[in-house]
């Protein structure tokens, strides 16, 4: 039996026009207070780089704080290899202070995606002894834990100087996530006491081929590691697509999108062997049942819902409409 829906957040990419890239910032503002006003507890924002999507998540969620009063903001997730450790928690301190206490900052680690295209604009000096491993998450929780970020602090001159990272924000490292989709990264999260997100895409690194059957070990792994045992918190992510209240025009796009991108979720992809779930298209009573007989999912009671890529603003509307109205009450949210 599942767990009763104890969160309900959903995640966008924030796409936009090249041409008119305010137009599709605004749009995503405007999804966010949606959510708010259909009472979802959570709204989630991707991270792009060099592409035609959000690049700065947390500027963004900068606005999205002051346009809203209760949602949770996160980030699913910023790749830290694209980030400074020390400068990064001085912006999400910030950000939290300025949301009272709201945001979610998801990270996770690995070189920049297109390594050796983007490596000598983003280190040309340094590209060859960066470390993206774990210990960039660490330094980060350091310094966001108030941890000493140098060895100084008092009065030069007439200049105060902090040994530790200024903001600090209370509270903030006990919302800080970890976006993981390997048995290792699970470990590492649930032994750093991080929360844990796990999404559509998982590392089939033994022989299973199932997406769910994965996934549950992920979060079972997680939690053995982690000191808050089951307690500890883990929120799943998968692309759901209600068509209560869709138009037949609006139907016939998801269900075409979704078995676009089916094949992928037969077999691991790449080196890396990267398992993907399928999209969940159709009523909110089909999609529940469906999402019941999965195995990790009855094992969470936090969803961050993927919103597709590729869609306009107003199937948005239509999908989180659905979502909060329909979907979540069938999977016991009570909003």
């Amino acid at each position: 039996m599942s767990r009763p829906l104890r969160k309900l957040g959903f995640l966008t990419i924030g796409l936009f026009d090249p041409a008119d890239p305010r137009r599709g910032h605004e749009s995503t503002l405007e999804i966010i207070e949606l959510g708010e006003r259909l009472g979802f507890d959570s709204a989630w924002v991707r991270h792009r780089h060099l592409q035609h999507g959000i690049s700065s998540p947390v500027a963004v969620l900068a606005a999205a704080s002051q346009r809203t009063s209760r949602i949770e903001l996160g980030t699913a997730v910023i790749p830290l290899g694209w980030e400074n450790p020390l400068r990064l928690a001085e912006d999400l301190a910030t950000v939290d202070l300025l949301s009272g206490g709201r945001l979610n900052p998801g990270v996770s680690v690995g070189p920049p995606l297109r390594w050796d295209d983007v490596k000598h604009a983003l280190y040309p000096d340094t590209a060859d002894v960066e470390d993206f491993g774990y210990d960039r998450v660490r330094r980060l929780l350091d310094f966001v834990r108030g941890e000493p970020a140098t060895g100084f602090s008092g009065t030069q001159g007439f200049e105060v100087f902090s040994d530790r990272v200024q903001p600090q924000s209370p509270g903030l490292a006990r919302r800080l996530w970890y976006g993981g989709g390997s048995l290792r990264s699970a470990e590492w999260a649930g032994k750093h006491a991080m929360n844990f997100l796990t999404s559509s895409v998982v590392r089939a690194e033994a022989d299973s081929t199932d997406f769910a059957e994965i996934q549950l070990s992920l979060i079972r792994t997680f939690r053995a590691h982690h000191p808050d045992g089951e307690a500890a918190r883990v929120s799943q992510g998968l692309v759901v697509i209600p068509t209560d209240s869709a138009t037949p025009r609006q139907r016939a796009k998801y269900e075409e999108y979704a078995q676009a991108r089916l094949p992928r979720t037969a077999e691991p992809q790449g080196p890396a062997r990267m398992l993907f779930s399928p999209d969940y298209v159709g009523t909110s009573a089909e999609i529940a049942e469906r999402l019941r007989e999965q195995a990790a999912f009855r094992e969470v009671d936090e969803v961050a819902f993927a919103l597709p890529f590729t869609f306009d603003h107003e199937d948005y509307v239509q999908i989180l409409t659905d979502i909060a109205g329909r979907l979540g009450p069938e999977l016991g949210w009570r909003g």
